[in-house]
C-alpha cells in the first residue's frame, strides 16, 4: 500500500520587486530545513545508540519520523531558438519552442531532469488501528541562481518589452511560495490517506508516473509544460485549499480531489477572491494487473488563470494604481478534461503511453481587473472572453520506452504531440494557419535521455529534446523549433 509515499525515490526523478520581502524574507527556510535535519541526524549520529524513532542506517536523514529530502539538479545546456535563461523561471530555459525564442543560447540551467528542492516530511502513528498522521513542507530553488523558483516573477520582469529582447518567461503554479507543497493528514494502508493544504494534484501525480521522462522539465514538453498537468492551465498542477484522497486496494486505484473556494461567488465577481482557481475537482480510477498499469482520469475547473507578461500594447494603457513589478496579464477560462493514461513493465524495459482532451470555455464567473492571483501577483488585464463564440479543444498525446541497458545506466526516447481545433470566428472561422492563434495548429516534440547513477545519491545525465510548432500554435513565434541539448548532474537525499 503506497498511498503517501514518504521517500524522495518515489518522487519524480521524474519562479519582484512586490516579493522582495517574500523571496529575501523566506529565503531562510531551506536553511532553516537543513539545519532542522542537520540537528536530527547529529543526534542520530553522535552515539552508538540512536535515539528511540531514529533510523539506523547511517545516511539516514529521518529522526523521529521526520525526514530532511531534497534534489539538487544542475547542468549545461544549448538551445538553437531560445530566449536568454532566468534566475527565477523553474527550468531556466524555455525548452520547448516559445514564442520569443530568437537566437541560440548557452548556459546553466535548473532542474532539467528533476526540480531542484528541499522539504520535509513526517509520518507518525496513531493509537488507533493503521492510522498514522503524516505532513510535508517542500521548497522550490534554483540552483543555478540560488533564487526562490518563481515562473510569475519570470513574466513580471519581461512586462511591457518586445518579443525579442524578453527572457524566458512562461506561467507557471511554482510563484515563489515559501512552500510549494504544504499539508497535513491522516494515511492508513487499508483506508487509504487523506491530505489536506497546498498540494499536487491527483492528475500532476499521473503526469510524473505516466511520463517516459519522468516530468523532466529539459526532455519533456508534459514535464516542462504544466498545461497538461493542470488540466489545460499550469497553474492549476497544484492546488491551495484542497483536500485530496486516495487509496489502493488489490491492484485497484482510487483518488478524489477538491479546491474549496475561499469565498463565495459574488466575492469573486467584486475583486475579493484570491488564488489560481474558484474551484476544482478531479477524480481518479485505475487497477496494476500482470505488469500494466492502466488510470482514468476526469477533471473539472472553474476559473482557471492562464497568465502572461503584459504585451506592449496593453503596456500602453496600463490601470492606475497597477505596477509592473507585480502585474501580469491574464485569461481566464474553465476547463473540463478527461484522459487515460498507461505503462507496461516488461521486467526492466517500461512502454509509456498517454492521452489527455482539454476543453476551454468562457469562465461561468467573470474575474475582475486587479484580481489577486498565486504568489500575490495582480491580474492588470483580464480576458473573460476569449472563447465567446467557440471552445478550445487541445489535445495531447505521448508515448515513450524506458529501457536499462545495464545495471546503473538508463536510456530513455519519447514523443510529445499537441493538437488544437479551430476556435477562431469570423472570416477566419475554421482557419487552419498561423494568422491567428485561434487556428488549428500543432506542437510536436522528440527526446531521448540517459542516466547514470554513478552512486546511490548522484546521478550524471544527457539528452536533447527537439521541438517544433505550425499553423495556429505558430501564431507569432520568431522561430518555429529548437533543440536542447543537455548534460548534468543530479543529486539527491
Amino acid at each position: 500500500m503506497r498511498n503517501l509515499d514518504l521517500k524522495i525515490a518515489s518522487q519524480s526523478r521524474a519562479s519582484s520587486d512586490r516579493d522582495r520581502f517574500a523571496v529575501r524574507g523566506f529565503g531562510f527556510l531551506p536553511a532553516i530545513l537543513l539545519a532542522l535535519g542537520a540537528a536530527g541526524v547529529a543526534q542520530a549520529q553522535s552515539s552508538g545508540t540512536a535515539p528511540a524513532g531514529a533510523s539506523t542506517s547511517d545516511d539516514s536523514l529521518t529522526w523521529h519520523g521526520i525526514t530532511l529530502y531534497g534534489i539538487v539538479d544542475v547542468g549545461l545546456q544549448y538551445d538553437s531558438h531560445m530566449a536568454p535563461i532566468n534566475d527565477y523561471y523553474p527550468a531556466g530555459s524555455g525548452a520547448v519552442v516559445q514564442k520569443n525564442s530568437n537566437g541560440s543560447v548557452t548556459g546553466i540551467t535548473p532542474s532539467n531532469l528533476s526540480q531542484s528542492r528541499v522539504g520535509l516530511q513526517g509520518k507518525e502513528a496513531l493509537p488507533f488501528m493503521d492510522w498514522s498522521g503524516v505532513f510535508k513542507l517542500e521548497t522550490f530553488f534554483n540552483p543555478q541562481s540560488g533564487e526562490i523558483s518563481d515562473g510569475l516573477k519570470s513574466l513580471v520582469q519581461n512586462n511591457g518589452k518586445p518579443l525579442a529582447s524578453q527572457s524566458t518567461n512562461i506561467d507557471s503554479s511554482v510563484a515563489g511560495q515559501a512552500f510549494e507543497q504544504s499539508f497535513a493528514g491522516f494515511s492508513s494502508p487499508t483506508f487509504g490517506t487523506f491530505t489536506f493544504g497546498r498540494q499536487n494534484t491527483l492528475y500532476a501525480d499521473g503526469i510524473s508516473k505516466y511520463d517516459p521522462m519522468g516530468a523532466s522539465q529539459a526532455f519533456s514538453v508534459i514535464g516542462l509544460s504544466g498545461t497538461p498537468a493542470g488540466g489545460g492551465a499550469t497553474q492549476d498542477r497544484r492546488l491551495d485549499d484542497s483536500l485530496k484522497y486516495n487509496v489502493n486496494y488489490m491492484g485497484a486505484h482510487l483518488g478524489l480531489m477538491y479546491k474549496f473556494s475561499n469565498g463565495n461567488a459574488e466575492a469573486f465577481r467584486s475583486g475579493g477572491g484570491s488564488g489560481e482557481a474558484y474551484t476544482a475537482f478531479q477524480a481518479q480510477l485505475g487497477f496494476n494487473y500482470a505488469g500494466a498499469s492502466v488510470d482514468g482520469y476526469y477533471l473539472k475547473t472553474k476559473d482557471a488563470v492562464l497568465a502572461s507578461a503584459i504585451s506592449q500594447k496593453q503596456f500602453l494603457t496600463m490601470p492606475a494604481g497597477f505596477s509592473l513589478a507585480n502585474s501580469v496579464s491574464g485569461t481566464v477560462a474553465d476547463t473540463e478534461s478527461w484522459s487515460i493514461l498507461g505503462l507496461y513493465d516488461f521486467g526492466g524495459p517500461k512502454a509509456y503511453v498517454g492521452y489527455e482532451h482539454v476543453t476551454y470555455s468562457n469562465p461561468s464567473i467573470p474575474l475582475p481587473v486587479g484580481y489577486n492571483d498565486i504568489g500575490g501577483y495582480v491580474l492588470a488585464f483580464v480576458n473573460n472572453t476569449a472563447y465567446a463564440k467557440a471552445d478550445k479543444v487541445l489535445q495531447v498525446y505521448w508515448a515513450g520506452v524506458k529501457y536499462p541497458v545495464i545495471q546503473n545506466l538508463d536510456l530513455t526516447a519519447a514523443f510529445y504531440g499537441y493538437k488544437q481545433n479551430s476556435y477562431a470566428t469570423g472570416k477566419e472561422a475554421g482557419c487552419s494557419n498561423n494568422i491567428n492563434a485561434a487556428c488549428s495548429g500543432n506542437l510536436w516534440a522528440y527526446s531521448f535521455a540517459a542516466v547514470y547513477r554513478l552512486t546511490k545519491r548522484f546521478d550524471a545525465y544527457a539528452g536533447a529534446m527537439y521541438s517544433g510548432v505550425k499553423n495556429g500554435l505558430a501564431n507569432g513565434y520568431l522561430n518555429t523549433s529548437n533543440i536542447d541539448p543537455t548534460v548534468g548532474v543530479r543529486y539527491s537525499f
